[in-house]
């Protein structure tokens, strides 16, 4: 039987984490940079415990503002050191719950895409958080890169985004970038987990690997669509499993 984690972010304000946690099997939790505080980790990682969901540190920009989502040039090292120090705070909240790290937003794009920039990230994850299960765009140089150095890495998948014939998703500046339907939601995410296919916005058919399904909290509706889709993966004969289970 084929199976698959859910993954969301959480602890973003979105207002309905309790609705969405146990609809998922992995909680990505905001770490006070891009969204989040103190408070929201510790709810956020007790109401994870609460249902069985694996707890992962979302380290992004610094930038409430613009919610991590725009990039900026950094420093490899720089990159090493936003990630590193997201992940020590929601430590010092979930102990040994901590299980893997998936970087946010802008950070997330420029790390998959750019090599030196993996490179340093996936150095300091090996020399200091070993054990962590990085969540990696699937078929990144990210994930390519964290495999080589014995990271255990879950290629994510994303439900609501569309993505570039070259695998990457769509910039989200771009027309386009944000799937809105439920319908096109589900119909991606089962081709591309029963299938091993994402069709590309123009129109190519390009092969993936999916091991964990991201489904963004602040996407509209994210409740009734996570419903569905649970209900959906199990009519397909997919398990939905936490990625370390």
């Amino acid at each position: 039987m084929k199976r698959i984690d859910l993954n969301c972010d959480l602890g973003e304000g979105a207002g309905h984490d309790t609705e969405l946690m146990p609809l998922i099997t992995s909680a990505n939790i905001a770490c006070g940079a891009h969204a989040g505080n103190l408070e929201t980790m510790i709810e956020t990682v007790e109401c994870a415990a609460k249902h069985r969901v694996m707890v992962g540190a979302h380290p992004g920009y610094f930038d409430f503002e613009n919610f991590g989502r725009m990039e900026r040039a950094i420093a490899p090292s720089e990159a090493a050191r936003l990630v590193l120090m997201q992940i020590e705070q929601l430590f010092e909240v979930a102990g040994s719950k901590l299980r893997h790290v998936k970087l946010h937003g802008a950070l997330y794009n420029q790390v998959s895409r750019d090599p030196a920039l993996a490179d340093a990230v996936v150095a300091e994850l090996s020399r200091l958080w070993p054990d962590l299960i990085l969540y990696a765009l699937a078929g990144s140089p990210f994930a390519r890169m964290a495999s080589a150095r014995g990271l255990r890495v879950a290629e994510e998948v994303f439900a609501d985004r569309t993505y570039q014939s070259d695998g990457s998703l769509t910039p989200r500046n771009q027309p386009g970038a944000i799937i809105v339907e439920e319908d096109a939601m589900v119909e991606q995410v089962l081709s591309m987990v029963q299938r091993g296919v994402v069709r590309a916005i123009d129109g190519t058919d390009i092969p993936i690997t999916a091991e964990t399904v991201c489904l963004h909290g602040d996407t509209p509706r994210a409740v009734p669509f996570a419903e569905r889709l649970r209900k959906e993966l199990a009519v397909a004969g997919i398990a939905v499993k936490a990625f370390s289970a």
